[in-house]
């Protein structure tokens, strides 16, 4: 069999995860493969060779992407370099679709066939992207049953695999084992604080997180609070938030998944820790908060009545959203209190965090997802 090149292109950190662990499936199918592109720590270690890496392009939002033009073009001119250079016999863009629908487009001019895996949020805003995925992609790989109904509609080749996180998402640590692990107590309520995986994040909402657990322990003197640190971002950018503030934080890194599972609630940033934590059952509410040009944008364009994937794939809130000016110390307590002092709702938020466990499908979608590309390989 002749060897394949195939270009692959991830363009944030859970982009990045759920790439590495299709590119390891992939060539358990096929070890005649060899893949370049753009990535991060887990597509490197995965064996790709990598163009140009993410650390410098996990933007969010408009303004920090115009202020880092320069270098997302020299990610694109860097990738397209090696296009020319290699001819891939395939390319497979992973989310990050304001980068890679322009690269669709490149690709679609020199006869390269695209796979797109993890679809953008067309069904969030920017619908006007369902034809450029009609025009430019070969076959669309979704996570959520509603999107591939969606493509569908449009007459696009969409397959609905299920979402890699449930093969992921793993608790290796009873609760008990994991207090005594990290010297806590079990005494009174543990919340755990997840912040975000990228710096920008960390420094817009950790402080935020912090001062709404102050007002939290002043009315709950037994709670304590444990923080997922992410282990790509600065220990000093948590160190400084937590400095001053008289308040006894116990930062976790690497083991987020038992951190979440033993917490009683969970304050998350935006984005795909809260469906992890969904998958987990751990009740939460979902902060976020951007550069206010970004916000203001996202008003306008967005199509959606929520921001949190839980919330989105339950077509109803069943996790609290406190965005932007809402995402205030003061009211990220009060909603955090209301739900923590109250045993029936924190079982029906279990509840539904389990029924929306139940719509994403069955564990394997990784490999449902190589077996597919496999096919268009030949």
């Amino acid at each position: 069999m002749m060897p394949k090149n195939i270009l692959i292109v991830a363009g944030e950190p859970s982009g990045d995860l759920h790439a590495s662990n299709l590119v390891s499936d992939l060539r358990s199918l096929n070890k005649d493969l060899w893949f370049f592109g753009i990535g991060g720590s887990k597509l490197k270690k995965a064996g790709v060779d990598i163009v140009f890496d993410i650390s410098q392009l996990a933007l969010i939002g408009l303004t920090e992407v115009l202020k880092n033009i320069f270098t997302v073009g020299k990610a694109y001119a860097s990738v397209i370099s090696r296009i020319d250079a290699v001819k891939p016999d395939l390319a497979i863009l992973v989310d990050y679709p304001g980068f890679n629908l322009r690269l669709a487009k490149a690709l679609k001019k020199r006869s390269i066939p695209v796979v797109y895996y993890i679809s953008p949020q067309v069904w969030a805003w920017g619908r006007d992207r369902v034809n450029i995925i009609k025009r430019c992609v070969r076959k669309i790989i979704v996570f959520f049953k509603f999107e591939e109904e969606l493509y569908k509609t449009y007459g696009i080749d969409a397959e609905f695999v299920g979402h890699p996180l449930l093969d992921v998402v793993k608790v290796d640590l009873p609760k008990k084992d994991f207090f005594k692990k990290y010297g806590l107590s079990e005494d009174g309520p543990t919340i755990a604080l997840l912040p975000g995986s990228r710096a920008l994040e960390v420094k817009s909402l950790f402080r935020t997180m912090i001062s709404a657990s102050r007002l939290i322990k002043e009315d709950i003197p037994g709670a304590r609070f444990i923080v997922s640190k992410h282990p790509d971002i600065r220990i000093d950018l948590y160190e400084d938030a937590i400095r001053g503030l008289g308040l006894e934080i116990k930062l976790i890194e690497g083991d987020t998944y038992n951190m979440v599972a033993a917490s009683d609630f969970a304050i998350v940033a935006s984005g795909t820790a809260t469906l992890e934590t969904a998958i987990i059952g751990t009740p939460l509410v979902i902060i976020y908060k951007a550069n206010i040009i970004t916000y203001l944008l996202y008003k306008i364009v967005a199509d959606i009545k929520f921001i949190g994937l839980p919330n989105i794939i339950a077509g109803k809130e069943i996790a609290p959203e406190l965005l932007q000016y809402d995402a205030a110390p003061e009211k990220i307590a009060k909603r955090v209190m209301e739900l923590v002092s109250d045993g029936k709702k924190l079982s029906a938020a279990r509840r539904e965090l389990a029924y929306i466990k139940g719509l994403l499908g069955r564990p394997g979608a990784s490999m449902r997802a190589a077996e597919a590309i496999a096919r268009l390989l030949g």
